[in-house]
This record gives C-alpha cells, structure tokens and sequence, in this order.
C-alpha cells in the first residue's frame, strides 16, 4: 500500500501539492461564489501529495474525486483536473504491475467518461439553441475533441511513467553490475594473494627443508669423524658451509623477488638436477638416475617444477627411507608428457627423519599447476612417487627453442 520514502521526498511532495492546489485555488477563487470546486481542488492536491508514497491510493482518490464532479454536475472541467496527470505518472513510474495496468484503464476510460461528460453538457446546452447544423453532430465534434484532449493529457504522462521506469531499473542493473564485478575483483585478489601465500610457502619449504637436511646430515657425520678423521670433519663442516651459504641465497633471491613485481633471480632447471644429485650422494643417500629424453627445451615452468619434485622426493627418501638403501629415481622427457617415478625402501618403523607432510603437498600442488596427475604413497617394502604431467604446462607457456623466429614476433 505505501511505499519506503526519505522524509525530504515526503515534504517536498506535500509542499508542491500545496503550493499548486493554492495557486489554484486563488485563480478561481474571486471569478466562481460556488465553492463546489473547492473540493475538486483538495481533493486532488491529497493525491498530488500522496502519489509517490502511495500510488493506487492517489489513482482511487483521483476517481474519486471525478465521481464528485459528475454527481454535482459542475458545469465545466476544473482546472485541477491536471493535477491528475502527476498522479498517473507515478502509477507506471513507481506503482506496482496491478497498480500500472489500473493507471493505463484509467487513462483510456477516464478519456471515454470525460468525453461523454463533457458532451453531455454540451448536447444539453444546445439543444435549445439554433444552430447551423444538428445538435448531435455538434456535439459529436466536441466529444471527439475532449477525448483527444484527455487522451493526451492522462496517456502521455503515463507513457512517461514508463520511460522513467526503464530508465531507474537499467540504472540500477549497471550498479548491481558494477557491484558484481567489483566483488568478483575483490575475489580474484583474494584467491591471488592466497595462491601466492600457497607459492611462498611452497618455495620456503622446498629450499629450507633440502638445506636443512643435508646440513644435519653432514653435521652429524661430523660429529662422528671429528674423534676419528678430521680431514673427513672438516669436508663435512665445508659441506655444510656451502650448503647453509646456498640455502641463504635462495632465500635472499625469494626474498629480493617478492618486493617487485618480477624477480630476475634464476631458477633451477633440469639440468642443476646432477647437482642436487651430489650432494645427496655426499650425505649418504645412494640415488641411482636413470634417464629418457632432452629437457633442454622444457618451459621454465616446467623444469623448476622437475627439479623441486625431485628435490623433495630425495628429501624425504633421506629423511624416512631406509639407511643403506639406493634410491631409483627415473626421469622420462618425451615430447608431450615429462615422467618422473622416485623409489625408495621404506624404514621399518616409518619414523627415521621428522616431517610435517607439506613437501607433499607442495608437490601435489605444483603438478596441480601443470595439469598433471601425482601418486604418492607405499607399494610394498617401498615408498613410491610417480608424476606425470605435460611438457607445456597448463597456462600455455610455450617451450624454449620450439618455436620459429615469425611465431616468436606474432606472440610478442
């Protein structure tokens, strides 16, 4: 029945009301003694007033106020009359589909009931007059011109209604749009700064965790041969030396990266594997490579999520395999797909190095990124990591030295 309204949208509609309806009320007030009128124009200024606030109550009173008119036959159209065509504007521009179809029933049999009132009054007039042709025909004239001027003065402001309508939805379509779309952002960032959070932690582990392995190894291996051979201790303290001063590196490079929006540190690539290869040899670890195919022209990507899978594999081999046992790791490059399988003899009680299983995760989550698929877990006697994943990774980085010079250019 009413609808929400700002207080100042309240006033100001009362005030135009009242403004108008006084206006009206002193151009008619010194020219007719009769003071029937004088409902007509209150009448009216109510639903004036109260259009915005309640648009099928301002339609009733505006039929209302009609019906007066025609019961005491008021010998001409009110001036205030107009007054109506607000309240018809607001029928289709704010009221509700039952309250849009009653203002357009309205507009066109209110034109219909005016015109037959208004001819009414006119065939009486004449009828006792002379004229130059009928009476009827006359009046027909008339009635014709009264429903075209009440036509026009109830149907377009409704007509305008609706503009005014279309227009406030479409406006407030583009808001509920742009509130989307700013909200869609707002998600973007988050998973964003989540997944880098994810890249940060993933990295920070895959360079601490290796590090830190190889330097309790040699340590420990120290500690032993310091009683025995010192030129064994003082390898192993060099060992460590130059492991601690990588790790620390790594770590500043990390570091350096995140404070620009590019970092310009090199990353390890399949080829570093030999690397990574001796030192876990010089800790103990007995890893038996096999190997199919060039990774020579392998993404970055791709290499670096090699390299780190790998890593954490040997990790973990050290960490919880069985002291004494070769670890078979086997790497096949193909020209679609990269292969990688890492075995190792699991130790009897499953408990020889701490772990917090985030190198796990950390690889699940890189060959996640790369479309690939990853099973990790034990077959038997042994703990068995097995990855497949494509040689372009899933964002479409196009691998380094396969493609021509002009396709080079066209992708630049």
């Amino acid at each position: 029945m009413f609808r929400p309204m700002l207080r100042a949208q309240l006033v100001t509609d009362v005030t135009a009301a009242v403004l108008l309806g006084g206006l009206l009320v002193l151009l008619r007030v010194s020219a007719d003694q009769s003071f029937l009128w004088l409902v007509t124009v209150v009448g009216l200024s109510a639903a004036l007033a109260i259009r915005r606030l309640s648009p099928g109550l301002a339609l009733a009173l505006c039929w209302v106020v009609a019906l007066f008119e025609m019961v005491t036959w008021q010998t001409q159209p009110d001036p205030s009359n107009v007054l109506m065509a607000g309240v018809l504007f607001t029928t289709s521009a704010y009221g509700s589909r039952r309250v849009r179809i009653a203002g357009l029933v309205s507009a066109v049999g209110g034109s219909f009931v005016a015109a037959g009132y208004v001819g009414l009054q006119d065939y009486q007039r004449r009828s006792g007059i002379q004229t130059a042709s009928t009476p009827a025909l006359e009046t027909l004239q008339v009635v014709l011109a009264a429903f075209a001027a009440v036509l026009l003065l109830l149907l377009l402001p409704w007509l305008a209604g609706l503009v005014r309508r279309a227009r406030r939805s479409a406006s407030m379509s583009r808001e509920a749009q742009l509130v989307a779309e700013r909200d869609a952002a707002r998600a973007d960032r988050a998973v964003a700064v989540e997944q880098e959070r994810v890249r940060i932690a993933r990295d920070m582990h895959d360079i601490v965790a290796h590090s830190l392995a190889v330097v309790i190894a040699q340590a420990d291996g120290a500690r032993y041969a310091a009683r025995t051979d010192p030129a064994v201790a003082d390898q192993a303290l060099a060992t460590i030396s130059s492991t601690a001063r990588s790790a620390l590196g790594d770590v500043r490079e990390l570091l350096g990266a995140l404070r620009h929006e590019q970092g310009t540190a090199p990353t390890p690539e399949a080829a570093d594997l030999e690397v990574l290869v001796s030192e876990m040899r010089e800790v103990g670890l007995d890893v038996r490579v096999n190997r199919e195919g060039d990774p020579t022209g392998l993404p970055t990507t791709t290499q670096l999520a090699v390299y780190r899978i790998v890593q954490e594999s040997l990790t973990n081999a050290w960490k919880h395999g069985e002291g004494g046992t070769p670890v078979h790791a086997s790497l096949t490059y193909r020209p679609d797909t990269v292969e990688i399988t890492v075995v190792n003899r699991r130790a009897d009680d499953g408990t020889r190095g701490p772990g917090t299983g985030h190198g796990l995760v950390g690889m699940r989550e890189r060959v996640a990124m790369t479309g690939g698929s990853m099973t990790a877990g034990p077959r038997g006697d042994d703990f068995t990591v097995a990855v497949r994943m494509p040689a372009v990774p899933a964002s479409g980085q196009f691998p380094r030295g396969r493609t021509t010079q002009r396709e080079q250019e066209r992708t630049r």
